[in-house]
């Protein structure tokens, strides 16, 4: 598995995984339209805080993050559980002592993912700090030698 920085022509795959999840995922309220996604999609991959990871040629997953803060993790529905989201949370965490990120609540199996990978609970939100406006879980992993 490979990661590289996401680069404007990966957009539409990019795009693709995104909506995989947002679009299949009924709980999830849509607050924002495909040209909304990707205008935000665009601008972080200009600010190079996008990582992607391909298989075959094919974008896998990806990674958004900002120093310590994740800001998105998505893998393809087709490829989730090959160890993709790992292999990108591995990078991000040779590069950052600490990460830190929100998940919704009603994501179960992402809260799961994240505690399997080190994360803990720090703090809880009724929601007022993201765009669905539902309850989220502020989630941190503290790499070796790194103290509250």
């Amino acid at each position: 598995m490979r990661t590289a920085r996401g680069q404007l022509w990966h957009l539409p795959q990019l795009a693709v995984i995104l909506w995989g999840f947002t679009r299949a995922t009924p709980w999830l309220p849509q607050v924002r339209s495909h040209w909304d996604d990707l205008r935000a999609l665009a601008k972080v991959i200009r600010w190079g805080w996008v990582r992607v990871i391909r298989k075959q040629g094919r974008l896998a997953g990806f990674v958004v993050r900002d120093g310590d803060i994740l800001h998105a993790l998505y893998v393809h529905p087709l490829r989730q559980g090959q160890g993709f989201g790992r292999a990108l949370l591995a990078e991000a965490k040779a590069e950052a002592g600490v990460l830190r990120l929100w998940v919704l609540e009603a994501n179960a199996a992402a809260r799961a993912f994240y505690a399997r990978q080190g994360f803990v609970e720090a703090a809880r939100s009724m929601g007022l700090g993201n765009d669905e406006g539902l309850p989220d879980i502020l989630m941190v992993w503290r790499g070796k030698g790194e103290s509250a």
